[in-house]
């Protein structure tokens, strides 16, 4: 048997485990395609994460996907910097980044409102910043009052650049209830 021989019968074999092979193949060659799309596209392997909190509503809501491109490839605008650039409804950009830096914990995904240097004030009247970062905040006026900075999301401290995981680029709706269910 020749190899177009093997392949075509391969292909077109009703035998179960040639069959459970062939999808199998199937659905690694498909996850293989999208990372390395993924890859090139936004610079991550894996660039989606299901948003988890109303945080950031009205703009990204519970249950959404957000593709994230690697802070490797981008600038941060910030609100305060824009210069009239909008993402998700507001000046500035949402970035997600790890709270204090810390591996291992949910990533928080809000706005980059300014950025301080170390020993300017974080905000009027505020703490002088430790070091330099981002002031961070949602987009939901009902939960967000405050910058993330002043309460227990990351108290008293910028969020600094090492900190940054990427920048929130695209958004699908719902999706992300799928991976909100799945214990993971």
């Amino acid at each position: 048997m020749n190899l177009k021989d093997a392949i075509n019968s391969f292909r077109h074999s009703d035998n179960f485990w040639v069959s459970l092979l062939r999808d199998i193949t199937v659905v690694f060659l498909a996850v293989a395609i999208f990372a390395s799309f993924s890859q090139i596209v936004f610079g991550m392997w894996t660039p989606m994460v299901a948003v988890e909190s109303g945080s950031m509503e009205p703009n990204i809501h519970v249950g959404d996907i957000i593709f994230v491109e690697d802070i490797d490839r981008t600038q941060i605008q910030t609100h305060t910097s824009s210069n009239n650039y909008t993402s998700f409804g507001n000046e500035g950009d949402v970035i997600l980044y790890q709270p204090y830096g810390r591996e291992g914990v949910t990533p928080v995904i809000h706005r980059a409102m300014y950025h301080v240097e170390k020993g300017e004030p974080m905000w009027n009247g505020g703490p002088s910043a430790p070091y330099n970062g981002y002031i961070t905040k949602g987009d939901n006026p009902n939960t967000n009052n405050h910058f993330d900075q002043q309460g227990s999301i990351s108290y008293h401290r910028p969020v600094k650049d090492e900190w940054v995981i990427g920048v929130a680029r695209y958004r699908i709706p719902y999706i992300g209830y799928l991976r909100l269910i799945v214990p993971g």
